[in-house]
């Protein structure tokens, strides 16, 4: 399809996904979820499970093949930008011991997820067809493992923005655990990438990568960014926004995908009326418009039709049971276990548990190197999609049940601008 064949499809694709979606978010909204949900779900409706299955001809026109790359360039304008204000946001607030909490945490949401996602893999074997043809089963089991021990972080960032909980205890911490849990997943992804493939080069850019880039941020992220602050008008905006790019170029170039990258530029950016400026210019228009159409985009390559086999659903149930007993309950124990009090650690085990955007992630770069069947990716879809459609009745539930602790502070950058 030639650009200028594309222009006019990209066109009406974006109008249909922006006018679903608020379709949507006003239906969930009556039940409490968040619009991020809603516009997840809303790229599964628009796709083959939902509107490809009654109109095949209409999703086809709407969404050519030729137009997927485009709308995930894009999208990934609005979820870089937002994870950078989601970063500058979170240094607004202090806690105490949050590292050393947040570290347990974050390794017991790995280790247990992953443990139980390995031993279901070996355990179904080949009764299951989730193995494509010379994919060995260690590198099928490694892959699962992995995808049930990612944490969501940009919906779990969205999640805590729009609920007003980034000033509190519960979701700071869960915030600071999955930055860390999804840093070593991850790396853990590439690691199963380099053996699936034979080749341990891309595991070691990741590792090397990821030191450097810490290294760099230690003693030049904050010079850096004052000083582009110092500039005025429109080029203190234009120098931001490059720097944000640069760094979410080099993050994604050695496999630890740009989100990270953002969000840490938005940590070590200092606090002040200027940097106040940059950020409430630049959340409105890529919360509004360019950050849904990446919530949307693996919504499309969903096929829900591929769960008629029974054997297919029995292990789809069992991902999803594994994942929510393993994430909920490793974070809740882990924070426990550091002194959190109980509606604190039963809030950032809920928290946690919301996979979302970064699982889609995950398997769109499986499916891509060819180690995830259509069947395989459509159960850990359901996987994401029930453990974020969960998230927010739970924790209404638990406000209802047994009040958090602590009052949310009010957030530097207006949550009407989200």
């Amino acid at each position: 399809m030639k650009p200028t064949e594309l222009a006019p499809r990209f066109f009406i694709a974006v109008a249909v996904i922006l006018i679903f979606c608020k379709l949507v978010a006003w239906l969930l909204g009556k039940v409490g979820q968040p619009p991020v949900v809603s516009e997840m779900l809303a790229g599964v409706l628009l796709g083959p499970s939902l509107l490809g299955l009654f109109f095949p001809g209409v999703q086809a026109a709407l969404f050519p093949p030729a137009l997927y790359p485009v709308l995930y360039v894009v999208g990934q304008i609005g979820l870089v930008l937002f994870m950078f204000q989601a970063g500058y946001a979170f240094t607004s607030h202090r806690v105490g011991r949050l590292a050393g909490t947040a570290g347990v945490v974050s390794l017991a949401g790995v280790t247990v997820p992953l443990g139980l996602g390995v031993l279901l893999v070996l355990v179904t074997g080949d009764a299951v067809p989730i193995r494509p043809a010379g994919v060995s089963i260690g590198v099928s089991a490694a892959f699962v493992g992995v995808a049930l021990a990612i944490t969501a972080f940009p919906m779990l960032a969205r999640i805590i923005t729009e609920r007003g909980l980034a000033g509190t205890r519960h979701g700071s911490l869960a915030l600071a655990s999955g930055a860390l849990d999804d840093l070593v997943a991850w790396i853990m992804l590439a690691v199963v990438l380099a053996f699936a493939s034979g080749k341990a080069g891309p595991a070691f850019v990741t590792v090397g990568g990821a030191v450097l880039f810490g290294l760099l941020l230690w003693f030049g992220g904050r010079r850096v960014t004052t000083a582009l602050l110092r500039l005025s008008g429109s080029a203190r905006l234009l120098g931001i926004v490059a720097l944000v790019f640069v760094v979410a170029w080099y993050t994604d170039e050695i496999g630890l995908y740009a989100v990270f990258g953002a969000f840490v530029v938005g940590v070590v950016m200092p606090r002040g009326e200027a940097a106040d400026q940059v950020v409430e210019t630049l959340t409105p228009v890529a919360s509004a418009l360019f950050l849904p159409l990446f919530f949307t985009f693996s919504g499309l390559r969903t096929e829900f039709g591929l769960l008629g086999d029974p054997a297919v659903l029995i292990f789809a149930v069992a991902c999803v049971v594994l994942a929510i007993a393993g994430k909920f309950g490793a974070c809740w124990a882990a924070a426990r276990l550091r002194g959190e009090p109980q509606p604190v650690a039963l809030r950032v085990g809920a928290l946690m548990n919301a996979r979302g955007l970064m699982q889609l992630i995950a398997l769109n770069v499986g499916l891509e190197a060819g180690i995830v069947t259509s069947s395989l990716f459509t159960v850990l879809v359901l996987v994401a999609l029930v453990t974020t459609l969960m998230t927010t009745p739970l924790l209404t539930w638990m406000d209802r049940r047994r009040p958090a602790v602590e009052v949310p502070s009010v957030l530097v950058v207006k949550e009407t601008s989200l």
